[in-house]
């Protein structure tokens, strides 16, 4: 659609049109459009020059004349030979694909949508694209600019141009929109646009926005399905009934009891379908597919489907969903298990599965689930196993493995807590919480969401689109196992070399409220739905006795709440006037917060009295309220209350008063975040990503293996001065002649150190010699360093280093690294032994804001030997902070940051010292979240 092609010597029409051995295999990607519908997306190869002819030749005249400039109808041989023979390196090209089929029936893939780019110098390509005309305004075009962006920059092209016509304002709107610094100006009738491909903070939040609206029409499109779709395993056979059997026959069974307001036909039924309103029967795949008999209610069946339930064997499951491939379906769950947990056999029949789905426009959800279910009014879907709906509510709830959901129900049942939706995303092999996030977000319905995760795949993305949520509304989150590792069979999940605690950063930095368990999820989520968020942390108890109440004060303190001097209790025998007295002066403007009442009689019978008057109260003035009374859970009745509005108001009740103050505590703690700056994301001033990426890529290259490598202390300089961190001089010598010729190039007086890692930090064996002031000293230092070398380490000739004295300051230990799973992290300690052994560090993930950076430095256990411990002078904090954010930024640019150590960073009252500094790297693996959009499988 913009920059015409001009032919070149090139291979022949006719010439070997098998893929090149170095295909980016990695390059291919599923990927969600506007509409929530999928696409593949894979680079363009040789034998693809059929469905490119195809594709120019369904172009419309206008689309063909603002790609070409020129009104082609049809591609001459040596211009497609040239379109498809690319070396995927200084020409790449990437086309987007869904199966189709020729005139006689036969499967094929269609092109929909072309992107490609030609090197001009080895940093600047040209970039065109061609967009189908049935696929313009899906946002195909915006994607496609992410995913050859992306290919360039790994091809280190660093700025794209493109010649385009003023009329096609589309191509223009795709790259003024995407959030680059774009220039054009117009010459001889064309408009040449030029921009840098290094992402930008705007071009991020471009991206992260047409995510999140393309993946919520996606679970959009899940959620309202009505025509409904179960494709059952058929009657059971001579060996009695398999478990697809009876998924489907509970199926059967519960749409029967309630089919919502959908509609579930029925094909291969495994057994007598009853005669019920909602349900129909298909006798073929045409018959379920297409126009068939009535239903059993009389009503005629409507064409089509919108989402289907599997429950058949995974050999059959594929075929299923090629079935379903462009008869309007957009998601199919799989309720059947036989997958990834069966190993790699399962795993690859899995990812056919989705890949399966995807390319036909559709998400998938499982393997194993449990399925989904919403209770809108006039629109509920039952498409579950479940035996028996939730009541309506505002909670959404998500969870992985069908058990959960199992257990999450039942519990939801009996708390009598409501939903406005609930999926189970089983295996996860497709959809996520994530994607649930992404449409909750927008959805009026729901007002608190709930996730059960038994692992998360992409922490990064789960961060970002977290964050974004619990701003405008509470997310609540379980966390399966104490390590935060554990990976379920079945769940294709990178392997993580991460401390539990960085799991812990990453869900604070979100925003998330973290319960430890389905109890305490389901605690918190009663007071997130029917009570408002606290004003503040100050709690008003009412007790039924006075010990009761100092337990009460003593939970409170323990959750982080400040008890309020309005706090009172009652006596068994309190009359009336008396209750209405002290909840009057309780719930007075002013005089608290949040409320804690706490009725356990011990003689005298509960009555009913304190628990109206407080409910009474809490309607009344909007005051957050929890309650933990002798016979009461759940939302009982008797603390229900109607406000000055009308609106009814339920005061959660709890087994005991310190589930209550537990889950009243988390809530504080999150309304008091939502109020709290969090601040903007680190980027200080004087950095060079452009000069370290080629840096680091020359260094690669000069490795042997692909292994990676260490760099010397003056690459590692010059790596860490592209961001602005300068690395204190030294020099690195083995006799004494050259440690005093370093000190006088150096300048005294100087530190001697061993160059030894088991040595070089430990002072009290001998590794550091600190002040030497003069060459007699220093030689005696050598020396008595050259002992200790032999003596601990068994070496004669020990390296060692010589650097000049820095100012005095507080040690600290800053470390950043690129984890699998995590992608970069960057931690955050006070040197020395206690801080290693008590683990006394702060984690972050980049991106990091200016909060996350102060949060880390004032975290640490030890962090106030840097604001003036013991009358020390307080250290630059803000220099510490900066020389932190701008390691984060470092480590979120380059993944191929292997590991980073700068110890110690000595921090003065002014300013600070890196006195020394450690990088590896090594070859990167793409990350989970990369900067384009992508779905898994």
């Amino acid at each position: 659609m913009d920059a015409p092609d001009t032919p070149d010597a090139r291979p022949a029409a006719g010439q070997d049109a098998r893929p090149d051995p170095g295909y980016p295999v990695a390059w291919e990607a599923d990927v969600v459009l506007r509409d929530g519908t999928t696409m593949h997306v894979r680079p363009l190869r040789p034998d693809d020059a059929d469905a490119i002819q195809r594709f120019q030749e369904a172009q419309s005249e206008r689309s063909a004349y603002f790609r070409f400039f020129a009104p082609v109808r049809r591609l001459t041989d040596r211009e497609l030979n040239r379109l498809t023979h690319l070396d995927q390196r200084d020409r790449v090209a990437l086309v987007a694909v869904r199966p189709g089929a020729d005139d006689a029936g036969r499967p094929r893939e269609d092109v929909l949508g072309v992107a490609r780019y030609d090197k001009v110098t080895p940093t600047e390509a040209e970039v065109a694209f061609n967009i189908a005309d049935a696929m313009q305004g899906k946002g195909l075009g915006s994607v496609l600019l992410e995913h050859v962006a992306a290919a360039a920059r790994e091809r280190g092209v660093r700025r794209f141009t493109a010649d385009v016509l003023p009329q096609n304002s589309s191509m223009l709107a795709v790259f003024r929109d995407a959030g680059y610094a774009v220039s054009q100006h117009l010459d001889d009738g064309v408009v040449t646009v030029a921009f840098d491909l290094d992402p930008t903070e705007r071009s991020r939040e471009v991206m992260a926005d047409r995510e999140h609206r393309a993946e919520a029409r996606s679970m959009q499109a899940l959620l309202s399905a009505r025509r409904v779709l179960l494709v059952g395993p058929g009657p059971a056979g001579p060996g009695g009934a398999t478990p697809e059997h009876h998924l489907a026959q509970r199926v059967v069974d519960a749409a029967a009891t309630d089919p919502g307001d959908s509609r579930l036909t029925v094909l291969d039924a495994p057994g007598p379908v009853p005669d019920a309103p909602g349900l129909a029967v298909a006798a073929s795949w045409d018959d379920a597919l297409g126009a068939g008999d009535e239903a059993s209610d009389g009503d005629a069946r409507d064409d089509g489907v919108d989402l289907a339930l599997l429950a058949v064997p995974p050999d059959a499951a594929v075929d299923a969903v090629r079935r379903l491939a462009g008869r309007g379906a957009r998601g199919v769950v799989v309720l059947a298990a036989g997958y990834a947990e069966t190993g790699p056999d399962g795993l690859a029949r899995q990812r056919e599965l989705v890949r399966a789905a995807h390319a036909g426009g559709m998400r998938v959800i499982g393997p194993a689930s449990f399925g989904l279910l919403t209770t809108t009014p006039g629109a509920r879907l039952h498409a579950s196993l479940a035996e028996r709906t939730p009541r309506a509510g505002v909670v959404g709830m998500f969870c992985q493995s069908a058990p959960a959901a199992v257990t999450l129900t039942r519990t939801l049942e009996r708390r009598g807590l409501g939903v406005s939706a609930l999926l189970s995303a089983g295996h996860r092999a497709d959809v996520s919480g994530n994607d649930l996030m992404q449409y909750w977000q927008d959805d009026a319905r729901t007002a608190v969401v709930c996730l059960y995760l038994e692992s998360i795949g992409n922490p990064r993305k789960f961060s970002r689109i977290a964050r974004r949520l619990a701003g405008v509304k509470p997310v609540v989150v379980v966390v399966a196992g104490r390590s935060g590792q554990v990976v379920p069979p079945g769940h294709a999940v990178r392997a993580t070399r991460a401390p539990r605690r960085l799991l812990d950063e990453m869900l604070r930095q979100s925003g998330v409220i973290r319960a430890e368990n389905t109890h305490q999820l389901m605690d918190v989520a009663q007071v997130l739905a029917h009570q408002p968020l606290p004003t503040g942390g100050r709690v008003g108890i009412l007790a039924s006795s006075a010990a009761l109440a100092a337990l009460v004060a003593e939970a409170a303190a323990a959750a982080g709440l400040v008890v309020a001097a309005s706090s009172d209790f009652l006596p068994p025998d309190a009359t009336d006037e008396q209750i209405a007295q002290v909840t009057g002066a309780l719930y007075a403007p002013g005089a608290c917060d949040v409320v804690v009442a706490v009725d356990v009689p011990v003689v005298v019978p509960r009555t009913g009295a304190v628990a109206r008057a407080v409910a009474e109260a809490a309607a009344r003035t909007g005051r957050t309220t929890v309650a933990s009374m002798l016979g009461l859970s759940g939302l009982p009745d008797e603390l229900a209350a109607t406000g000055p509005d009308g609106t009814p108001v339920r005061i959660p009740a709890f087994s005991t008063p310190e589930d209550a103050v537990t889950a009243l505590g988390k809530v504080v703690t999150y309304a008091r975040w939502r109020t709290e700056d969090r601040g903007t994301h680190v980027r200080p001033e004087g950095m060079d990503a452009r000069r370290a990426r080629k840096l680091v890529e020359r260094w690669l290259a000069d490795a042997e293996g692909g292994e990676g490598r260490a760099l010397t202390q003056d690459e590692t300089a010059e790596l860490l001065d592209c961001y602005g961190v300068r690395l204190w001089r030294s020099r690195t010598v083995r006799t004494a002649d050259e440690a005093v010729a370093a000190a006088d190039e150096l300048g005294w007086p100087v530190a001697l150190k061993t160059a030894s890692t088991a040595l070089r930090h430990r002072t009290d064996l001998g590794g550091v010699r600190l002040d030497i002031a003069d060459a007699a000293e220093l030689r005696a230092d050598v020396e008595r360093m050259r002992q200790v070398a032999l003596d601990v380490l068994g070496e004669d000739q020990p390296a060692m280093e010589v650097q000049p004295m820095a100012p005095v300051g507080v040690p600290c230990v800053i470390r950043s690294g690129e984890d699998p799973l995590f992608g970069p992290k960057v931690s955050f300690g006070l040197a020395g032994d206690a801080t290693d052994l008590l683990d006394d560090v702060a984690y972050g993930i980049p991106p990091l804001t200016d909060v996350d950076v102060a949060a880390m430095v004032r975290t640490v256990r030890a962090a106030p030997r840097l604001f003036g411990y013991g009358g020390a002078p307080e250290a630059d904090i803000d220099a510490l902070e900066d020389v932190l954010a701008r390691v984060s930024v470092l480590a979120d640019d380059l993944p191929e940051l292997a590991s980073l150590e700068l110890y110690p960073v000595v921090v003065g009252s002014v300013g600070v010292s890196v006195l020394h500094a450690v990088v590896r790297l090594r070859s990167a693996a793409q990350r989970a979240d990369a900067p384009r959009r992508a779905l898994p499988g």
